[in-house]
């Protein structure tokens, strides 16, 4: 075979290759890979409402500190007071116990609750569903007297549903009863609140009610209008949403 047939015949063979080639760089623009659509899921929002009324005669209580948490409690019976709650207990001052690592979420209320007076409180938990809500309050006219619930399960409340109690007053046993003047922060003293010195019986007790000067106690700047008697508070929670 001369070399013009060759030729020929290996042009022949090329042809389709070269075709099947060039069909193929019609294909070579980029392809454009789109990103995965992300999906932000909707917060989910524990809220409830804690209506408080202040039912003693003249105790007022300093601003409520509602909290929800998982662990750990606010104080037990028969043992040594935090630092946080003999600061509440002694002051009034809540900053302490809305502050604590426990607390989920925290809120105070307004102001001072006046006796026969009523507060509503609203509390929100995002995307981790509280186990327990806890209260506290000082009886302001006292030396260190709290009322409050402690750790109450709120697992099984659902939505529109209310849980209704009524509270017990407690003793921080950070601070004698001495009922002086200077001692007592409120409005009838006007003392001194927190004291870094513990000069009671350092454990958390029911409280025993104040004597006052009407009952014999001729140092104590209470009258029989500030005794009190369980319970204190009446209080409901109400699960929003």
């Amino acid at each position: 075979m001369n070399n013009s047939m060759k030729k020929i015949v290996l042009l022949g063979f090329l042809s389709p290759l070269l075709l099947v080639a060039s069909c193929g760089s019609d294909n070579d623009t980029p392809v454009v890979v789109e990103p995965p659509v992300v999906v932000t899921p909707t917060p989910v929002n524990y809220t409830y409402q804690v209506n408080i009324t202040n039912l003693t005669y003249a105790q007022p209580m300093s601003p409520i500190a509602v909290v929800l948490h998982n662990e750990g409690k606010l104080w037990q019976l028969g043992t040594m007071a935090s630092t946080e709650l003999e600061n509440l207990a002694e002051s009034g001052d809540n900053t302490m116990v809305l502050g604590q690592s426990m607390v989920l979420s925290g809120q105070s209320g307004a102001d001072v609750l006046m006796p026969g007076a009523s507060e509503t409180i609203s509390i929100t938990l995002t995307d981790t569903e509280p186990m327990m809500m806890s209260l506290a309050t000082m009886l302001i006219n006292t030396n260190d007297a709290f009322t409050g619930f402690n750790a109450m399960d709120i697992t099984n409340l659902v939505v529109g549903e209310s849980i209704s109690l009524r509270t017990s007053s407690y003793d921080a046993g950070t601070e004698k009863n001495s009922e002086t003047l200077a001692t007592i922060p409120g409005p009838v003293g006007g003392g001194e609140g927190f004291n870094v010195t513990r000069d009671d019986v350092d454990f958390v007790s029911m409280h025993p009610g104040v004597v006052s000067v009407d009952d014999g106690l001729s140092t104590s700047g209470l009258t029989q209008s500030h005794r009190f008697a369980n319970p204190t508070l009446s209080i409901s929670v109400t699960r929003m949403e």
